[in-house]
């Protein structure tokens, strides 16, 4: 397997893993979703007794959580990350808190709303110099042959990813050079399995697997695929592209440092 790929399952298995990503896809709780009435009582019990982790707990046993939040899903298909994540359940219980019994009540009866998007985050993250290195306008990305971040708009990058031999007609979320080696890659935050979550991943997956690019290829994912599961996505990261270079985004400076001189 990938050192990348495994490495992500480790951290996302046995670290904080959502209090870490939490500073690369920061989410504000905005949304309504019903609830199972018949254990609203353990919800109140908690609530009484400030027990963080029960409260989540009771929570998530209903048929749909109270808050909207992009960490939600991912609690609810690995219950172990509850004890490994006590910022993120610290988060989400202070909003709970602050909201007052009567008003969680009020937030789970009430029908939910679309998901938030995500994208850009990863981009802003990037552009905070988390990676150690400020990114730099086109210009100054060409202008020589230093380890740089590309900053650019959606066409720019792609251009110049077209230069490399990329041939997809879309933007990517990540290019670089590094000992004078390019890295093209695609940033997603998968927050749960099937449906639209999926067709994002096979997206970065036409990326990463894009033929015949002067450049090494990754795929920057985050999410539920890390847990272990019979579902699409995990299955697909440890079989047939388990040798491909699939990271989390908290691994990438790591991997950027990796790359021989």
């Amino acid at each position: 397997m990938n050192k990348w790929l495994q490495l992500s399952l480790e951290y996302a298995k046995t670290k904080a893993y959502l209090d870490d990503l939490y500073a690369v896809y920061p989410t504000i709780p905005d949304g309504i979703r019903c609830m199972d009435e018949e254990k609203f009582s353990k919800v109140e019990n908690a609530y009484k007794l400030r027990d963080n982790k029960k409260l989540i707990k009771s929570l998530l046993a209903l048929e749909l959580f109270p808050i909207k939040d992009s960490y939600v899903s991912y609690l609810r298909r690995d219950s172990s990350a509850i004890e490994r994540n006590p910022e993120t359940i610290d988060r989400l219980s202070g909003i709970l808190y602050d909201w007052g019994i009567d008003k969680i009540y009020e937030r789970c009866c009430e029908p939910k709303e679309a998901n938030r998007k995500m994208g850009p985050k990863f981009k802003e993250w990037v552009n905070s110099k988390a990676l150690g290195v400020d990114p730099v306008c086109i210009d100054d990305f060409l202008a020589n042959d230093d380890n740089a971040i590309l900053s650019g708009s959606d066409e720019e990058m792609k251009d110049f990813a077209k230069s490399l031999g990329y041939s997809r007609n879309k933007g990517l979320d990540f290019v670089a050079r590094w000992h004078g080696k390019y890295i093209l890659g695609e940033a997603k935050f998968l927050t749960d399995n099937g449906g639209h979550q999926n067709a994002q991943f096979e997206d970065a997956i036409s990326t990463l697997t894009c033929p015949h690019v002067n450049a090494i290829m990754i795929a920057i994912l985050d999410g539920v695929l890390y847990i272990e599961s019979r579902e699409k996505m995990y299955r697909s990261i440890t079989g047939t592209y388990e040798n491909r270079n699939i990271m989390s985004a908290l691994l990438l400076r790591n991997f950027l440092y990796s790359i021989p001189k």
